[in-house]
């Protein structure tokens, strides 16, 4: 297939749309069933970028879900905790292959922006990857191959036109891209920067103690930011990306932002929140909002008289400010990376309100004392890696 027309672009009323290899080849993926999007294949193609070069930094299989050309969250696929199957409705799955619990981190850690998802895996698309799938509201996927019955499962989903992309892993883009702005042709160099271990050897703080997990979260964090709309900052724990701040002006916007997502994370984990009275029949997005809300600063919205009674079968006690503030103290060991260099030390303040503990960052601002020096108050390990990740 050399050209794939597509019903509108971003918008209906942006036609015509198309596909298309500039040099008349054959475009590296193939339509297995249910129509692109303009927006679907963007995420795609990014999605398809990262879970790819996160598998080679890692050595893990990856999963990522997209959404609006940014992730909403990515993993690796380490096995889930009895407290992960909880938090990303997943108790009643039993075990799951690598794979699949990849794609279930990498949706839960922000199930809110993951609603509606396009999502890519870095290998053969199995069966529990699929059953997984086909309960979630999502939009579509890219993989490398699928196996057959999980290929019947995901064609079943949204009356039959799910759209389901089959990419080849062997395809290497042109050296040099294009894109278009008001008429006029940009073209740069693919950013084909390599992020390995190797990019976190430049450790400027006091404390030098890298652990091996932080050292694949902060991959993980750095790989993510790759392919994340600029600015932005991303926190990891665990194999996952657990708060994306992305496209944001001000860099401490981004790390509040991100910083924030990964406290809603940790907050899901607290007891109060997942002993939560939830009538039998509330659908997964809908005790997603009301979880949501709960942890929120708006926790009125599900606990007042008239709303309560449309999730929960008793009204659960309020999640007191010191409650959170208790519970989140327990969060540590967290990884942070940041696209470009902190140009003042609030981003460290406010990462170590979120348990931050490594911190990688390109390096370069004329605060970078400031910074370091902040870092050694707070007893950070921090990198400097020398490259900047813009992506837009």
């Amino acid at each position: 297939m050399q050209e794939l027309s597509l019903k509108y672009g971003c918008n209906p009323n942006q036609k015509p749309a198309r596909v298309f290899m500039n040099d008349g080849g054959e475009l590296p993926i193939k339509v297995l069933n249910g129509r692109p999007g303009y927006i679907n294949l963007l995420d795609a193609l990014n999605a398809w970028q990262l879970v790819s070069e996160l598998k080679e930094a890692t050595g893990n299989v990856a999963a990522t879900s997209f959404k609006h050309v940014s992730p909403a969250g990515a993993a690796i696929g380490s096995p889930l905790t009895d407290i992960e199957k909880k938090i990303y409705w997943a108790e009643d799955m039993g075990d799951l292959s690598p794979l699949a619990s990849a794609y279930v981190r990498a949706r839960g850690a922000d199930r809110m922006s993951s609603f509606g998802d396009f999502i890519a895996l870095s290998d053969t698309c199995d069966k529990d990857t699929a059953r997984f799938i086909q309960r979630e509201v999502s939009d579509g996927i890219i993989a490398p191959g699928y196996e057959k019955e999980a290929l019947d499962i995901l064609k079943s989903k949204k009356k039959g036109n799910y759209c389901i992309l089959e990419i080849d892993p062997e395809y290497t883009p042109a050296p040099i891209e294009h894109k278009q702005v008001f008429g006029i042709t940009f073209e740069q160099g693919r950013n084909d920067y390599r992020i390995d271990r190797s990019v976190l050897s430049n450790i400027v703080t006091v404390k030098k103690e890298l652990p091996e997990q932080a050292c694949l979260d902060l991959m993980l964090a750095l790989i993510v930011l790759k392919y994340t709309q600029s600015n932005s900052v991303a926190y990891a724990k665990g194999g996952q990306a657990i708060g994306i701040g992305a496209g944001q002006q001000s860099r401490i916007h981004c790390t509040r932002l991100a910083g924030n997502k990964a406290d809603n994370w940790f907050l899901r984990q607290c007891p109060k929140v997942l002993s939560l009275p939830f009538l039998d029949d509330v659908r997964r997005p809908d005790r997603d909002n009301a979880i949501d809300c709960y942890i929120g600063e708006n926790s009125d919205d599900v606990l007042r008289d008239g709303a309560w009674q449309r999730v929960f079968k008793t009204r659960p006690d309020a999640l007191s400010p010191d409650e959170k503030a208790v519970w989140l103290s327990h969060n540590t060991g967290v990884s942070l990376g940041s696209d470009a260099f902190f140009p003042f030390s609030d981003n460290i303040d406010r990462a170590v309100k979120s348990g931050v503990s490594y911190i990688a960052e390109p390096g370069g601002s004329v605060r970078d004392a400031d910074v370091i020096s902040s870092c050694d108050d707070y007893g950070l390990v921090m990198c400097f890696t020398g490259m900047r990740l813009f992506h837009h």
